[in-house]
């Protein structure tokens, strides 16, 4: 459970993949022209960076994977020793010298074996890694009317191959005898001082964001990325279902506490958690984003689901709290909850809205908080801004988040009303 291996990015296609699959040409030849454009363009926005067919030119270009430098020497290395890696698109027009770095997430691993088994992936190793698209993606696209905000500005995509959220510091034994490298803090470190060097200390804006284990990533670091830029500089953070919850699971145990737990002890992560949380807590218990956000002081905009998809599944109802059929389908899909789950599901949810309480009184913060049954909202066009996105206030995540990051409106902070009350919450959206 601790140990998730499906990317949220899918690599560039082969230089010939540029046919829609068969599947999709036998659908085409039973639609009208008009259903089928509105296809395309729902496949173009429901999935990060993955290949798709153009309406009209030719396809974009990958964006190449830029290994860190002198990486070995830094001791910022993946899990299997290998440098990791970045892809940096260059910024244009008024964005040239505004950025925006997004750390990817993937889960944790909490033991030798899950990250002895990570080694062997994108999340634990940069020989697997390939170059990827950044159309379509959400807030990393280039299109100025899906993304008004962000689409000409510099934007990074930093890969995540240590397994604790960019914090760990140590190294360990895989059962092989081999060394796991722990360095996930050195990999931040070191990725952002060769940006700097490539022109982020010369940014008049930036943001750090993040999704799913990257979205605690920009928890733990917001402050320290802020603090590496001149006074004058507008810095902020956006956390896109990085808001993991303390919660017992549905058998009354603290299963997702012991994952945490794990990771924390594992990988010898400290020097990033909060002094004053340390001071009273244990390490573990300021590994969450609940006692995190108290002691932040950079502008930071909160963007979670209250019924986040990934976290009713493993942190909620995880395999070893149930084997129910009945919660089996219910954490499958939402719409497959019976009326006492969903009220289990409603606790989940009202447990989000206390914790972030403390973001009312924050002034320059924000939060966009929808009840839609979903997982990282940032990174598929989908949900950021197309015509089925969620909203909330009338406003799609591209527009309430363009709005509390240029401060159109005084105060952005939107939660949702219970399931199933919004009718913008698609049966599309990833999940």
């Amino acid at each position: 459970m601790a140990d998730t291996t499906e990317p949220l990015l899918l690599p560039a296609p082969h230089p010939k993949q540029r046919q829609p699959p068969p599947r999709t040409r036998a659908w085409g030849c039973g639609l009208t022209a008009a259903v089928l454009v509105l296809l395309l363009l729902l496949l173009a926005a429901s999935d990060p960076l993955r290949p798709c067919c153009r309406l009209f030119g030719e396809p974009p270009e990958p964006v190449e994977l830029t290994l860190l430098a002198g990486a070995t020497e830094k001791g910022a290395v993946c899990l299997d020793g290998t440098p990791p890696g970045y892809h940096l698109q260059r910024g244009s027009g008024d964005g040239a010298n505004k950025w925006l770095i997004h750390l990817e997430g993937g889960g944790w691993c909490s033991t030798v074996k899950d990250c002895s088994n990570r080694k062997m992936s994108a999340l634990g190793s940069s020989n697997f890694m390939k170059p990827i698209l950044f159309t379509s993606a959400g807030i990393l696209g280039s299109d100025q009317q899906l993304n008004p905000d962000f689409y000409n500005w510099n934007k990074v995509y930093v890969r995540y191959c240590d397994g604790a959220s960019f914090s760990g510091d140590t190294e360990g034994r895989a059962q092989d005898g081999s060394i796991l490298h722990f360095r996930g803090l050195h990999i931040y470190e070191a990725i952002i001082d060769e940006l700097m060097r490539k022109g982020l200390a010369n940014a008049t804006q930036a943001l750090l964001t993040g999704c799913s284990a990257g979205g605690l990533a920009t928890i733990l670091h917001c402050d320290d990325f802020s603090a590496r830029f001149p006074r004058g500089v507008s810095v902020k953070c956006l956390a896109d279902a990085g808001f993991f919850l303390d919660v017992k699971d549905i058998s009354g145990e603290r299963s997702f506490w012991s994952v945490y737990d794990g990771v924390v002890h594992l990988q010898n992560v400290r020097e990033v958690l909060p002094k004053e949380c340390l001071a009273n807590k244990e390490p573990t218990e300021c590994f969450f984003p609940a006692e995190l956000i108290k002691s932040i002081r950079t502008p930071m905009f909160i963007l979670n689901s209250g019924y986040d998809s990934w976290q009713i599944r493993n942190v909620l109802v995880p395999v070893s709290s149930s084997r129910d059929k009945s919660w089996l389908s219910c954490k499958d899909n939402i719409r497959n909850c019976n009326s006492t789950q969903i009220e289990v599901l409603d606790g989940f949810r009202n447990s989000m809205v206390n914790n972030l309480k403390v973001v009312e009184d924050k002034e320059d913060w924000g939060m966009f908080i929808d009840s839609c049954f979903t997982h990282c909202q940032t990174l598929y066009g989908i949900s950021w801004n197309s015509p089925i996105s969620p909203r909330l206030g009338n406003k799609t995540i591209a527009e309430a988040v363009g709005d509390w990051h240029s401060r159109r409106r005084q105060e952005v902070k939107q939660i949702d009303c219970k399931y199933p009350c919004n009718p913008t919450c698609s049966s599309l959206l990833p999940t």
